[in-house]
């Protein structure tokens, strides 16, 4: 049995959105067996009227913060369950920092190269091992990844995910045109092989694989169709890009008969429940709207368009039309690996737009319990009873004590807005120290 006690971030039931409670956690094996908070008054959440927050999880100009409980002392730690990364590259973190190139400039001369190095299985394996490594040294234990058109390598990284206990999905990229040959497939092989990494990790499994068409331009109309249909038949997750920069918009434009991005998706079958469509930056209402008819979700990369220049994601309007956002690294476009430095990116992508932007405490939502909820992961983003203990434990060493214990920063803003990774003392893993400690 293991205690952990501290400050807990723990997920608001009514609100989309986070707050610290005083408390531990006990964990047996592999799941969270209890959770006791202290009596502290300050913990709790101040009134709807007084925070003046919407519906969208945005704080009102002149308001007061959405969280005033008590500041945190020094040396006080904070439990966080662990964090979710909605989409990431395991090939490309050996490229983060190639700046200076637009999407489709980068991929020929960077991405490419580089996943053709996965042909080697044992390559494949050993970075997906330090991948998984880095990881869970920043706190992430769940996530939705691509590999590379090799079946070999990817069945080889969720063979390891899934030894190592990572929550998620792992999908073969799959591409037929308008890429190298030697990573290009042939378009029933590919699917032969998604299917076999289905069966082998199956839809809702603990580690799923997913099929991940890598985006429009790479994929011929009847890859895109058949790769629709596997999922549909299969129940199983989809995976793949959409509107990251305008000149990929127009490029979709020129191989579909000037077809919307988004309806040649929905032509093929892709749109679903189940689908993770990353970036979604140039799209109009009649996208949002169609996104939403499909419960489809969008995975919001900020520092990815960011580093490319590839434009900036106005969440706004897709809250508004009902579309789930979830928050990606997008590794090695995205040149953080920290999730939490990607929920703070969000916010400030937000405030740059002009939008109220999101709260701390929904941010830490994002990547947390909010997560969890739109990917269906029904037993992790949260620290509850008969939860998988998927754990960070985190040591904060801003904190100053204050007189009379007040203070008129949130707490939650304060820790995302001076977070340092160097904080994330130890990563439990289904109940496992998995890293530090």
């Amino acid at each position: 049995m293991t205690t952990l006690t501290g400050r807990l971030l723990v997920a608001d039931p009514h609100r989309r959105q986070i707050t610290l409670r005083s408390g531990s956690i006990r964990i047996h094996g592999e799941q969270i067996v209890n959770v006791d908070f202290d009596d502290d008054p300050g913990s709790e959440l101040i009134s709807e009227n007084e925070r003046g927050q919407n519906e969208l999880g945005e704080a009102h100009a002149g308001t007061s913060p959405a969280n005033r409980s008590r500041p945190l002392r020094p040396g006080e730690r904070v439990i966080a369950p662990g964090f979710i990364d909605a989409h990431l590259h395991l090939s490309q973190f050996g490229i983060i920092g190639a700046h200076g190139m637009p999407l489709l400039k980068w991929l020929d001369q960077v991405t490419f190269p580089a996943e053709r190095a996965w042909q080697d299985v044992d390559f494949a394996r050993s970075t997906t091992r330090s991948v998984l490594n880095q990881l869970l040294s920043f706190g992430t234990t769940s996530f939705c990844g691509y590999t590379t058109v090799h079946h070999e390598s990817t069945m080889a990284a969720l063979e390891l995910a899934t030894q190592m206990g990572f929550r998620g999905m792992i999908g073969q990229v799959l591409m037929d045109r308008n890429a190298p040959q030697d990573l290009c497939g042939e378009t029933n092989q590919l699917i032969d092989q998604a299917a076999k990494t289905l069966q082998s990790f199956p839809p809702n499994a603990e580690m799923e694989a997913a099929v991940t068409p890598r985006f429009a331009i790479t994929c011929s109309p009847p890859l895109l169709e058949s790769a629709g249909a596997l999922a549909a038949q299969q129940h199983a997750a989809v995976q793949t890009h959409l509107a990251e920069t305008q000149h990929e918009c127009a490029r979709v434009a020129e191989l579909f008969d000037s077809a919307r991005y988004v309806d040649v998706y929905q032509q093929a079958g892709l749109l679903t429940p189940r689908t993770i469509l990353g970036h979604a930056v140039h799209l109009d209402a009649t996208d949002h709207q169609t996104l939403a008819k499909h419960d489809s979700i969008v995975a919001h990369c900020p520092t990815a368009n960011q580093f490319l220049g590839s434009g900036r994601m106005n969440r706004k309007p897709l809250a508004e039309a009902n579309v789930d956002v979830v928050l990606g690294s997008d590794i090695g476009a995205g040149f953080n690996r920290s999730m939490v430095c990607v929920a703070r990116a969000a916010i400030e992508t937000a405030a740059s737009l002009g939008n109220p932007p999101p709260t701390a405490a929904s941010a830490w939502h994002d990547i947390t319990a909010g997560a969890a909820d739109a990917l269906g992961w029904d037993n992790v983003g949260q620290l509850c009873e008969g939860h998988r203990a998927d754990v960070v434990v985190i040591e904060p060493d801003f904190a100053i004590q204050m007189q009379g214990d007040d203070s008129i920063i949130d707490p939650l803003s304060q820790l995302m807005f001076a977070w340092d990774d160097r904080w994330i003392k130890q990563t439990y893993l289904r109940g496992q120290s998995a890293w530090g400690g």
